[in-house]
Parts: C-alpha cells; structure tokens; sequence
C-alpha cells in the first residue's frame, strides 16, 4: 500500500480517488470546494486542509492554471505532481518549471478513457517527465490505467493525448454525419452500426482498408503512392459526399472545410499522388 492525494473532485478525479482506494492505497483528497470530498471520505479516504499535503500528489483539473491556482504559494520540496490536467504542450513544459521552482518535480500525463474506464483493461494514460521519478511511482499509478512512457519532454504527454483525441473527434463526428445521413433515408442507427465497425476497425488492420499503418508508412517515407487511389478522385468524392450532405439539409461545417484542404492539396500540384500527400498541405497552412 502506498500513500496517494489526489487533487480536484470532479468526475475523473473522483473516479482516480475511488480507484485508489478500491486498490487498497492510503487515499487524500483535496477539492476547492470541500465537500464535495465528503463520499471518499467515507469511503476512507482522508481530507486534506492544502492541495500540497503529501508527497505524491495526482492532479485531475480543467486547466494547469487550475494547479497554480490550487497550490497557491505552497512549497513542494521533495514532492511529486502528476498532472493529469488537459492543457497546450507548452504549457506543460513551463508547468514543470513553475513545480522545479517550488522545489518539487512534474511528471504530465494524458489519460486515455473516460472516467468509467479507469482502473479497467485496456485503460493507458501517456506520461511524460524523468522517467527515474515515474518509475519509482509506476506500481501506484498502474491502478488507474497502464503507463506508457513516451519522453522526457514535459510535452509530449499532451501532444500523444491530443494527436489520439484529433482522431476520436474527428471520426466520431465524421460517424454522427453519416447516421444523419442515412437517417434522412429513414436508415436506423442500428442497421449501419456494423458497416461502421467495420470501417473503424478496417482503419487498424493490415488489410488493403488499413489505413493507419498505410499512412504512418507513406508520411515516414515522404512518399504517397496514387496510381490506384488518386487524390484527386478522393477529392471528387468528397464533394459529392457534401453535396449530398446539404441535399439532405444537414449541417456541412467539418465535411466543407475537410473539402477545401483536399482541393488546395490537388491545386498545388499533388492530385495525381495518394491521399497520404494531404499532410504536406497540413505541415504548411
């Protein structure tokens, strides 16, 4: 058993401290409105008077200001903060020497579930930070989810969590358009469902629709390959796609801004290469 506090109470902080204390650790907890730790505490968790009461201390909150703001003018000698508040990788990077100047030591992190899937299979949060100083907390950490180191960069937690969350909102949004889509065709959600599991696990395969690993490849090699897949006809497919979006009076904001970066791509020069060649368009706006 080790001793953890855990600081802010909201739905992902509150699931980490019940989480903790499930896994059998000596949980306290801190919360700018108090009471809102009174259900831990009688779970058997300890209430804290200041946001820097022990030495390692979990930080779940809107911002990293929210930390400034929380930790005040506390010192942090000897103290670990593991940030796992969502803010710019810059941000981060300064963050971890507003914590040095306090006498403590940042580690970021980058949860990647909702609160219902902490402490459950398949949960991983992205850490970034020295990787001495995450190693020696690792054991209490893997109760929320799995640790996936990626670098000492106090930014690159954030950058990892925000390039899987690029995905996540632009897919699921990309699905609710196509489900209003059919639906204006009185096509019920369940009917499409496994057409669309089929798409997004495609994405991941080694198969011809695996995209994924396609593109990872092409991006690495700078080469994008499009004798049988042309930009250009992506392109002409995506505007009738949107064309048929505002036929059906639906809202076209995502699909008509992706439609500009595919025809910018073809009007510089590249329609005749695959689709991969749009990331060059994306690394120079």
């Amino acid at each position: 058993m080790s001793e953890v506090t855990v600081i802010g109470l909201g739905p992902m902080g509150m699931t980490m401290a019940e989480t903790f204390l499930a896994a059998g650790h000596d949980v306290t907890v801190w919360n700018r409105t108090a009471s809102k730790a009174d259900e831990l505490v009688a779970k058997g968790a300890k209430q804290a008077d200041t946001a820097a009461t022990g030495e390692l201390l979990v930080v779940s909150q809107i911002s990293y200001q929210a930390m400034y703001d929380s930790f005040d003018d506390a010192r942090l000698d000897g103290k670990v903060v593991v940030n796992l508040s969502s803010d710019s990788p810059q941000v981060l990077r300064e963050a971890a020497e507003w914590v040095a100047a306090r006498g403590g030591t940042l580690i970021t992190g980058g949860i990647m579930v909702p609160p219902p899937g902490i402490g459950r299979p398949g949960a991983y949060t992205f850490y970034s930070g020295p990787k001495a100083v995450l190693d020696r907390y690792a054991a209490t950490l893997e109760a929320l989810s799995d640790v996936t180191y990626v670098g000492h960069d106090h930014g690159l937690a954030m950058l990892y969590y925000q390039a899987q969350l690029l995905i996540f909102w632009s897919s699921t949004t990309s699905y609710m358009h196509a489900l209003a889509l059919l639906g204006t065709a009185g096509v019920a959600p369940a009917e499409f469902l496994p057409f669309a599991r089929d798409m997004f696990t495609g994405l991941g395969s080694d198969g011809p629709m695996g995209f994924a690993k396609i593109l990872a490849e092409e991006t690495a090699a700078g080469v994008y390959p499009g004798e049988l897949n042309s930009l250009h006809m992506q392109a002409e497919g995506l505007g009738h796609a949107v064309a048929a979006l505002e036929a059906a009076g639906l809202e076209t904001t995502v699909p008509q801004a992706l439609r500009r970066l595919f025809r910018r791509a073809d009007a510089e020069g590249r329609g005749q290469e695959g689709l991969g060649t749009v990331i060059e368009s994306i690394r120079k706006p």
